[in-house]
């Protein structure tokens, strides 16, 4: 694994809900700390599909639907959908 830099903000995950059952064993409550440079735990299915988001997120950035320093990303699963809420901080 890459060594993070510590460059962008950091970055806490939390999942939120979980509809089903989900198969990597996430669960409600569940906590991690995520950057461009570790998943954190999470997934590699769900990782890859917020990467874009994550990375954007992490270094400052903000999509128009956006607001403030929280989102809300779902698992790419639609069965067993995942809730991941992130909040970027200052380093």
């Amino acid at each position: 694994m890459a060594k993070d830099p510590g460059i962008g903000c950091r970055v806490i995950g939390e999942i939120i809900s979980v509809k089903g059952k989900c198969s990597a064993g996430h669960y409600v409550g569940e906590t991690l700390e995520l950057s461009c440079y570790d998943s954190g735990g999470l997934c590699g299915f769900f990782y890859h599909d917020i990467f874009p988001a994550l990375s954007t997120f992490q270094f400052g950035g903000n999509m128009p639907w956006w607001e403030g320093d929280e989102i809300i990303l779902h698992c790419p699963d639609q069965e067993n959908m995942v809730t991941l809420k992130l909040r970027r901080f200052k380093r």
